[in-house]
């Protein structure tokens, strides 16, 4: 389906599973949204305690690690409002707990649009389906219907104030089938800059431009676009 016109868009909420998850679906996309003044928060699950390639890190510094790196990576995008939710790396389950927290994170920030990951399983891109992944996934299309519209739904988030929200339209990142695109290839450098904040995840890993850029030239090519376009792609979900 189409999406909404950025125009009529003030607002969007990413919802992710680990710091650098949006980064690497997403970075070029959300570049473009906050150029043109919209406002873009995000909400990770896991502490990403599991990431990292040095193994002379102390794994409980790792959470600090991560997401200091994630901050710096949204400064690169233009996004500063990021909430972590702090659950354990590998262990994300998509429970009524972290349906709660996510409800209250649209309904905080009452975005028209929304981000989230795949809950489906991609078995032609198997490493973007990462069980963590899809618990967020899961977790967060639960919360946009029906909970977050629903007055009668943890209704103690009406005692802090926190109002039933109606989310648009939703944008699923490495869905198996995506129908929507968008050319990047204007903005993939604040991707790549974005990406390299996260230093313990991709410092070690020199072709990571190269890599990510092949990525998106097949998106790119997969949808008809000339050749040396970059593109990032999504399956689009009306939530009206």
């Amino acid at each position: 389906m189409e999406p909404l016109d950025d125009a009529e868009i003030e607002r969007v909420l990413v919802v992710t599973a680990h710091p650098d998850d949006l980064d690497f679906g997403a970075g070029g996309t959300i570049a473009q949204w906050t150029a043109k003044g919209i406002e873009v928060s995000y909400c990770i699950c896991t502490n990403g305690d599991q990431g990292g390639e040095d193994p002379d890190v102390p794994r409980e510094e790792m959470p600090k690690i991560r997401q200091r790196e994630q901050r710096d990576a949204g400064l690169a995008l233009g996004v500063t409002n990021i909430e972590f939710l702090n659950y354990r790396d590998g262990w994300l389950e998509p429970t009524i707990e972290l349906r709660k927290k996510i409800v209250r994170e649209i309904r905080r920030v009452r975005p028209q649009r929304m981000l989230i990951q795949s809950p489906e399983r991609n078995w032609d891109r198997l490493f973007s389906s990462h069980p963590d992944h899809m618990a967020a996934g899961e977790a967060a299309i639960q919360a946009v219907y029906p909970d977050a519209r629903n007055a009668f739904a943890f209704q103690d988030l009406l005692e802090e104030g926190l109002e039933p929200w109606r989310v648009l339209e939703v944008w699923v990142m490495s869905h198996n089938a995506p129908d929507h695109h968008i050319d990047i290839t204007d903005t993939f450098d604040r991707k790549i800059a974005a990406l390299h904040a996260h230093v313990s995840q991709t410092s070690h890993n020199s072709e990571m431009p190269a890599m990510v850029r092949a990525w998106g030239e097949r998106n790119a090519a997969a949808v008809g676009l000339p050749e040396g376009r970059i593109a990032e792609v999504f399956r689009i979900v009306d939530t009206k």
